[in-house]
């Protein structure tokens, strides 16, 4: 008789539609945390002032980077697409702060100077002012 209830017992664990072997998934990667550098986080561009007033600089020196105008180009200072300002012969850079007069039919001013009509605007310019010459240039009728 035991022989019969140890297979009555053995039948009951064992059915047709269970399987006789169950898996077990544990988890392979801890979940991800909040991060505060996403990926999408641009890298800082570095505007602003290159060269003080002063220095020497050579041609072609960049001397201001901005996204608005904040500076102006006055002697021999180049303006570039992107609002660069650049040296565009040797020379001592001057900072110098100067009143402006924009022109008021232009949208751009419009949008940036709207309200201050009635006041006078002043802006930096940038001029580079070449070293003096050497006087030894003759003209060609004195040869």
């Amino acid at each position: 008789m035991s022989f019969n209830i140890m297979q009555k017992l053995t039948m009951q664990c064992l059915k047709a539609d269970q399987p006789l072997m169950t898996t077990v998934r544990n988890a392979s990667k801890k979940t991800g945390g909040s991060t505060r550098n996403k990926k999408g986080h641009a890298r800082p561009k570095h505007r602003g002032w290159r060269v003080q007033d002063g220095h020497y600089v050579s041609e072609g020196t960049i001397l201001a980077t901005q996204l608005t105008t904040r500076f102006h180009p006055g002697l021999n200072v180049g303006f570039g697409r992107n609002g660069t300002l650049f040296a565009m012969e040797h020379g001592k850079v001057y900072v110098t702060c100067e009143a402006i007069d924009p022109n008021w039919d232009h949208t751009w001013i419009q949008r940036n100077y709207a309200g201050r009509q009635d006041q006078t605007i002043y802006k930096k310019f940038f001029n580079v002012v070449p070293e003096n010459q050497h006087q030894r240039f003759r003209l060609v009728e004195e040869i």
